[in-house]
């Protein structure tokens, strides 16, 4: 019996003690699960702004190049006065042909318009003579006629009057036409003559437009002829275009006037270059559509130079977030929302992706928080330790 007076007591002592026991075990069971929540790292939704690029590359070229022809036949050149590389003005005269047989032609002509109006003047004198004539016969028809009223003349002296009358008439008729025939053939002559000072004109190769040189065939002492290589070829104002080959889903967010990056190979700084035009068609084998983007600044531009450009589609100041922040399931993209310490699975809708943000049309709001990287070891409802990213 006196083992058992022991333990009673013992017993007895330790019972008011376990609420205490209990208590210390809860705390220390959440000390330990707060323990086991990761620290996930988090970011805010915020807005920023984002630029919605087109990347593309191509070959510089010229916008227009225009080939200079001769403007005459089967001249020789006999001087040239510009070469590759120069810089010539609307109207500059390149080239200079022979002018000796043109001048000769000239000479020629020259003759053929004084004769043509000596022949004027000499018709000009036969006519005044017809008239004349014609002016005496009429009155010597008239006194005859007179007389043979009287009875003082015969009827065979009054036709022959008359038939003299008809006939000086006629005289003036031709020599009026002969007249007219001289009067035309100098006008012809003058026109062979301006014709002859026109092509002597034109012995002068001039520029049609302003711009730089790129090419040139002609030869001292060659033919000149349209027929065969143009003398020389000209970059119109020296414009210049990259010739862009871009991506067959970029081609209808394309539009002209937008503005473009263009870096040259060995560039260090890119050039500004815009949008003038976007062609209407795909290649078939390539599948590429193409844009022409205008050099704003051509100084150290080459045609023929490689280029990258990046076209600027769009600009906004939007809500953005970090791209690892989104994940893509079956029902489109999703981030991990962040209330309090719990984890919420969001769908959204995004916009334009620049760099390591993307944008957020839906499914968020300025202010919110995320996980930063969707692939994190956290699902829907999940508890974690929200820890802010640092950048």
């Amino acid at each position: 019996m006196r083992p058992l007076l022991y333990v009673l007591p013992v017993f007895m002592l330790l019972t008011p003690a376990a609420p205490a026991l209990a208590q210390t075990a809860a705390a220390a069971s959440d000390i330990a699960t707060a323990q086991v929540a990761p620290a996930i790292t988090v970011s805010p939704v915020a807005k920023r702004v984002l630029r919605d690029r087109v990347i593309a590359s191509g070959l510089v070229s010229a916008i227009e190049n225009v080939q200079v022809a001769p403007l005459i036949e089967g001249q020789p050149i006999e001087a040239l006065l510009v070469d590759v590389g120069d810089v010539v003005e609307a109207g500059q005269v390149l080239a200079v042909l022979s002018k000796t047989t043109l001048e000769l032609q000239k000479s020629q002509f020259n003759a053929s318009l004084a004769s043509a109006r000596a022949t004027v003047a000499q018709a000009e004198a036969q006519m005044l003579e017809a008239r004349s004539t014609a002016d005496e016969a009429q009155r010597v028809t008239e006194r005859t006629a007179a007389l043979r009223q009287q009875g003082t003349a015969s009827q065979a002296a009054a036709d022959t009057a008359q038939s003299n009358a008809i006939s000086a008439t006629a005289r003036v008729t031709v020599a009026v036409q002969s007249l007219e025939a001289a009067r035309a053939q100098i006008a012809l002559v003058e026109a062979q003559m301006a014709n002859i000072d026109l092509q002597l004109g034109r012995t002068e190769v001039k520029a049609p437009v302003a711009g730089e040189i790129t090419a040139r065939n002609a030869r001292v002492g060659s033919i000149a002829s349209a027929a065969g290589k143009p003398m020389f070829t000209i970059i119109r104002d020296n414009a210049l275009e990259v010739i862009a080959d871009v991506a067959e889903a970029d081609v209808m967010r394309l539009a002209p006037g937008q503005t473009a990056n263009l870096l040259l190979v060995g560039a260090s700084t890119p050039l500004k270059g815009t949008l003038r035009l976007v062609e209407p068609t795909i290649g078939v084998q390539s599948r590429l559509g193409r844009a022409r983007i205008a050099v704003e600044d051509e100084s150290g531009v080459r045609a023929g130079m490689y280029a990258e450009a990046e076209i600027l589609v769009a600009e906004h100041d939007v809500i953005a977030v970090p791209v690892t922040a989104v994940g893509s399931g079956p029902d489109g993209a999703t981030v991990m929302k962040v209330t309090g310490e719990t984890v919420q699975q969001v769908a959204v809708q995004t916009g334009i992706r620049e760099g390591g943000w993307v944008e957020i049309l839906s499914g968020l709001a300025d202010g919110d928080v995320v996980v930063t990287k969707a692939g994190a070891f956290v699902r829907d409802g999940d508890r974690i330790n929200p820890v802010p990213a640092t950048n």
